[in-house]
């Protein structure tokens, strides 16, 4: 078995290696080689061979360098790996210090051509040598209205750590570092790390999930009043920021970051919640098989019947390289790069956050991914979805510039659940009725929880904030009662909104990082139909690596449409939540002939 922790001598050999003040220090020198050359002049504004030279410039600086390099991007994993070491923290807030001076200085440049006349873009966009670059214009010019002047952008990036990350760390932090003995699958009894005793509650017996339960919402209420200070100062700082921009709605900047009218998400959230039904049906079903009135709301995750099956980390690699080799050769190679060179930690370990991710900083920087693989088939699934962000990211490497390195959140998570949903069919494929039917039951509970509930989430944060501007402060209680509408709300009446429910906002992340949440479903939405497409024509593969390549080079409306999909419509969506009832009709019926209902 290769490295199941992260290798990061690619970055720097350790924690205290001496290379760092001379790397820091190169970043200072290239970075303000670029400022002292650009900052006073103002030619680049006005002629577009001079603003190709400068953005040839600014994308070698980028790819290269950036504002912390090598030394940002390591503290920050390191940080991941180590959530409660004081001096990792102290590192991390170094760099951070350094990057912010470095990027306060050199906003000047994208603010200055963001601000470039709307009578004069037009020159810019339609010169030839600048046409690697259109996009990029393209998405400054149109952020241009809600910029504030240079100063101010100044201001609100130094307060960003104290007023937000200083916050959002703090609790994670914590949480990070619980344990609570809990009951285990062998009968036994033993301390566990917040993050699996978050998967115990997933477990087949009754009473493991219980006392993981237990000791989770424990865990949770130990934390609700700081989370609630937590959670309102974010808020606040939100406020804040979208009143100095003048933002008219609480989600906007976030559409107009991920290049996505707020009308295509709005129409997202409409077609998906007009669908509840759905989900309510589902866990009916769910109820049933296992035979009670209700699930309680921890069970809502459990899996229906023989998915007994250990998945090793070897095991699961070894499935997933079949199925990427299937698709395609250079997919599977991808693969075997990141376990060759060390770019996946595996296990979970006390401090380490939980979850798992995909990081990706500079475009000559390696991708690393996160797991917390406990040796279940979501840990498989798991570990498909982030090595789709994983493909996702070199694909782009290789065909784009730096400036177009990294993709818009409506369009990131498409990779991701298109790889993971191919490991299922390929699970499922070798399935009798039985695992069959335990597999369709995962399958919908995994659509259900990415579709339907990231959508409750969303209007949950939408609730939240309006509330919160309303109210100007939300009690734990008053957040714990809107988090249970809007959770009650897709669930339906077979899920108990048990004691401690109200208290789940707290460890869900996602909910800090502002109406993030909605790409989740549009990805799989949208999965779905490549998908469909490449069981149809396997050769469209190479119209999906087109896309897995596009980056930030084009809108993603653009983007699907040139592969045949509109984004615009509603029925598009509505087409993909059909396709969620048909499977959740069919479960039904296998359900029917085992006799299970």
């Amino acid at each position: 078995m290769k490295q199941i922790t992260w290798n990061l001598k690619y970055l720097l050999k350790g924690d205290n290696d001496p290379e760092m003040e001379k790397k820091r220090k190169t970043i200072e020198q290239e970075s303000y080689r670029f400022i002292n050359k650009w900052k006073n002049s103002k030619d680049y504004l006005k002629e577009p061979p001079v603003l190709l030279k400068a953005l040839n410039e600014y994308e070698a600086w980028q790819k290269n360098y950036g504002t912390d390099g090598d030394e940002g991007y390591y503290f920050w994993l390191r940080s991941q790996q180590d959530q409660n070491s004081p001096g990792i923290k102290a590192k991390y807030n170094k760099i951070e210090e350094f990057r912010r001076k470095i990027q306060n200085d050199i906003q000047f440049f994208e603010h200055r051509i963001a601000k470039i006349p709307l009578k004069h873009q037009r020159k810019f966009l339609e010169y030839p040598g600048l046409k690697k670059y259109a996009h990029f214009l393209e998405r400054l010019f149109a952020e241009a209205k809600f910029l504030l002047s240079e100063p101010e952008e100044i201001i609100l990036n130094y307060k960003s750590s104290t007023s937000y990350a200083n916050w959002v760390k703090m609790t994670s932090g914590f949480l990070a570092k619980e344990e609570k003995k809990v009951l285990l699958e062998n009968g036994k009894r033993d301390e566990k790390t917040f993050a699996e005793i978050l998967s115990l509650m997933n477990s087949g017996k009754r009473q493991v999930r219980d006392s993981a339960a237990k000791a989770f919402n424990i865990i949770l209420n130990k934390h609700a009043d700081v989370a609630e200070a937590e959670i309102n100062s974010v808020l606040a700082d939100k406020q804040t920021d979208d009143t100095l921009r003048n933002i008219s709605r609480p989600d906007m900047a976030r559409h107009i970051s991920d290049d996505i009218d707020s009308a295509i998400v709005d129409s997202l959230i409409k077609s998906v919640s007009g669908g509840f039904d759905i989900s309510s049906q589902y866990y009916e079903l769910k109820a049933r098989v296992l035979k009670v009135r209700k699930l309680k709301y921890h069970e809502r995750n459990i899996e229906i019947g023989g998915i007994d099956k250990k998945y090793s980390y070897k095991d699961s690699l070894k499935l997933i390289h079949k199925v990427f080799k299937k698709l395609d050769t250079e997919f599977s190679g991808i693969l075997t790069g990141f376990v060759e060179n060390g770019q996946l930690d595996v296990y979970p370990r006390k401090g380490k956050g939980n979850g798992a991710f995909c990081a990706h900083h500079l475009a000559s920087q390696p991708t690393y991914i996160l797991l917390n693989h406990t040796d279940k088939l979501q840990d498989v699934l798991t570990l498909a979805h982030e090595l789709g962000h994983g493909i996702n990211n070199e694909l782009i490497r290789k065909k784009q510039n730096s400036l177009n390195f990294g993709t818009p959140l409506s369009t990131a998570e498409v990779a991701s659940t298109f790889m993971e949903d191919f490991v299922l069919h390929e699970i499922l494929a070798k399935a009798d009725d039985e695992l069959r039917f335990s597999i369709m039951m995962k399958k919908l509970n995994d659509d259900v929880s990415t579709i339907f509930r990231q959508i409750a989430c969303y209007k949950f944060e939408q609730e939240l904030h309006h509330d919160f501007r309303r109210k100007g402060y939300l009690s734990r209680e008053e957040i714990g009662v809107l988090f249970r509408k809007h959770m009650s709300a897709y669930m339906g009446t077979f899920v108990e909104q048990s004691p401690g429910s109200e208290n789940w906002w707290i460890y869900w992340s996602h909910i800090r990082m502002f109406f993030y949440v909605y790409s989740y479903a549009s990805g799989l939405l949208i999965s779905k139909s490549l998908q469909n497409s490449v069981k149809e024509n396997p050769g469209f593969i190479g119209n999906v690596q087109g896309f897995l390549s596009a980056g930030l080079s084009d809108s993603p409306k653009h983007i699907f449409s040139n592969l045949g999909v509109d984004i615009t419509d509603n029925k598009f969506w509505n087409k993909g939540l059909y396709e969620v009832k048909n499977l959740l009709r069919e479960t039904t019926s296998l359900a029917e002939k085992l006799g299970k209902i």
